[in-house]
């Protein structure tokens, strides 16, 4: 099948530059307010909010996008075995995990530091 838009394909760049400044954006929401809740986890905080600055600038977008995914998997365990999964919650840290993984695999996009060798 054809397909219906092939003059918008030009713009496949813009999709990972999308994604990661949503996924950076998310992760210092996350950093930040889990910095302002708790003292005791404040390295993981500061590990979530570098890795959402390194998404936002496009630095490093893949191993960001590593350390994202082991974030996200580590907290995805935690739902299985609280026998919350497929919960809103546990859908929404899915749909992260992915995106992450998909950022892993295309690269960056346009607008970052980041360039294909």
């Amino acid at each position: 099948m054809l397909n219906p838009f092939p003059e918008l394909l030009y713009l496949s760049l813009l999709s990972p530059f999308l994604l990661r400044l949503l996924l950076g954006t998310i992760f210092i929401y996350f950093g930040y307010e889990r910095l302002a809740k708790s003292k005791t986890e404040k390295p993981l905080a500061i590990v979530k909010i570098l890795v959402g600055i390194l998404f936002v600038i496009g630095l490093y977008t893949q191993i960001a996008s590593i350390l994202a995914m082991l974030i996200l998997g580590f907290r995805l365990v935690q739902k299985i075995r609280s026998r919350s999964f497929l919960t809103a919650g546990v859908n929404y840290y899915l749909i992260l995990f992915v995106i992450a993984l998909s950022l892993l695999f295309t690269g960056a996009g346009a607008w970052a530091f980041d360039l294909p060798l």
